[in-house]
């Protein structure tokens, strides 16, 4: 485990709230110099804590205001392979995350889509069609909140 002192920790999360800040408006915020503050990313990114910056889209004011969890069971675990599976389903535009899991399901994958229509023709043309596809559970996201878990 990674030693962080509170600095480290208040630097993170003041990136966690706003990952585009400069390293001057950090330092300032956190009673560091500038250059101080540049040590401390690039500590960080080193150590793999930091491991980069991602822009968050308002997926509804871009028109897809569906988001479904899917939780996909293989039907031909032999002969399919997992690469060949999570391949396949990371070409789909609409499938935003694939997840290995442990459980009832082999997989689990969030998709987006305009409508429940549109989401019908992604789940009969492409997600049914995915190689080795067996079971198929849908679950429809009503809300979400993002948490911002420990530091």
């Amino acid at each position: 485990m990674i030693e962080l002192d509170e600095t480290d920790r208040a630097l993170l999360r003041a990136l966690r709230e706003d990952a585009t800040l400069a390293t001057g408006e950090l330092g300032r915020r956190l009673g560091l110099s500038q250059p101080a503050a540049w040590r401390r990313l690039k500590r960080l990114t080193g150590l793999g804590i930091l491991a980069g910056r991602r822009l968050v889209l308002d997926r509804e004011a871009l028109g897809f205001g569906v988001t479904v969890f899917l939780g996909i069971k293989l039907a031909t675990k032999g002969r399919v392979s997992l690469d060949e599976f999570e391949r396949a389903a990371g070409a789909i535009p609409e499938v935003q995350t694939i997840e290995h899991v442990l459980g009832l399901y082999d997989y689990r994958l969030r998709v987006v889509a305009r409508d429940l229509s549109d989401f019908e023709r992604v789940l009969r043309r492409r997600i049914m069609t995915l190689p080795g596809a067996g079971h198929v559970e849908a679950n429809v996201l009503l809300s979400e909140e993002r948490l911002s878990g420990p530091l």
